[in-house]
C-alpha cells in the first residue's frame, strides 16, 4: 500500500518552504522582486527541481514581460548559491539542480474567472433571503 505522499513530494514541499524564505532574505539582487514560490516539482532521481514563481507586480505579467524575463535570469544564476543553502537546511545527501520558471497559472485562473463572470453575470448563484420573517413562519427553521 502506498503512502499518502511519497518522498519526493516531501522533498519538494520542505524546499518550496526553504526556497521562499531564502528568496525573500538571502537574494539582495533588485531586480528580483517580490516573488512567491508557488510550487517545486523534484524528478524521481533527484537530479533536478523546477520551481514555479510568481511576481507581485500592478500589472499583468506574462513570461514575456521583460521583469518576468530578468527575475527568472536572476535567479537561475543564483541557483547555485540557493542549492547550497537548501541542502544544509535540509541536510540532503543529493540535492538537486534548480531551475527556475514562471507560473503562469495564476494568468490562466485570472481569465477563466473573468470568462465565467461574463458568462454568469455578477448575481450569485444562490439567493439569500434577509428578511426575517419567512424564517420565522417556517417550522423546519425553528426547530
Amino acid at each position: 500500500m502506498p503512502r499518502e505522499f511519497s518522498r519526493i513530494d516531501r522533498i519538494g514541499d520542505q524546499m518550496q518552504r526553504e526556497l521562499a524564505q531564502l528568496i525573500q532574505r538571502e537574494v539582495k539582487d533588485p531586480r528580483v522582486g517580490m516573488v512567491t514560490v508557488n510550487a517545486v516539482k523534484v524528478s524521481r532521481d533527484l537530479g533536478y527541481a523546477d520551481i514555479y514563481v510568481s511576481l507581485l507586480s500592478t500589472e499583468e505579467l506574462t513570461e514575456d514581460s521583460p521583469e518576468v524575463k530578468e527575475s527568472i535570469s536572476v535567479l537561475n544564476k543564483a541557483s547555485g548559491f540557493l542549492r547550497g543553502q537548501v541542502g544544509r537546511a535540509m541536510k540532503l545527501r543529493v540535492v538537486p539542480h534548480l531551475r527556475f520558471h514562471f507560473d503562469t497559472l495564476q494568468g490562466y485562473s485570472r481569465k477563466m474567472d473573468s470568462l465565467i463572470r461574463e458568462a454568469v453575470g455578477e448575481k450569485p448563484a444562490v439567493d439569500r433571503d434577509d428578511d426575517d420573517t419567512d424564517n420565522q413562519n417556517d417550522p423546519e427553521r425553528n426547530a
